[in-house]
């Protein structure tokens, strides 16, 4: 895995997270364990928001409590309009979506299947093969 987070801060960087979108009255926080399946991050936790407004209102909450907590966002994705924010602090990547987003891209069943993964990374080459197959 590229990012180095010990068990005990990758547990403390969860906690932060649900607890922050739980006291932001997101709805459905899920959180995947996807350690096996990429090497880009550890777990991914998805939230609803009942609205464009709350999903950014989640975001900015949830970016300043990391922060002051000492885990810096790489990064966040998603604009003051947006149906879908996501902000990335390291081995957990947090994705904060309108319910509708939610149902339209399906994050839980893409990352809960190998084969959707696979399909989705593999390069045109591979997927000519397989279509062989």
């Amino acid at each position: 895995m590229s990012n180095t987070m010990t068990n005990e801060r990758l547990e403390e960087c969860l906690t932060l997270v649900t607890s922050a979108l739980d006291g932001m009255k997101a709805k459905n926080i899920t959180v995947l364990d996807v350690e096996d399946l990429t090497d880009v991050m550890e777990h991914m936790v998805i939230a609803e928001g009942t609205s464009k407004r709350h999903v950014r209102a989640m975001a900015d909450s949830l970016g300043a409590d990391a922060k002051q907590a000492g885990f810096m966002p790489l990064g966040r994705e998603g604009g003051t309009d947006s149906d879908w924010t996501l902000i990335d602090l390291g081995a957990v990547v947090v994705h904060m979506m309108t319910p509708a987003a939610r149902e339209f891209y399906d994050l839980e069943g893409l990352w809960s299947s190998p084969e959707s993964l696979a399909e989705l990374v593999a390069t045109p080459r591979e997927k000519k093969a397989g279509r062989r197959n």
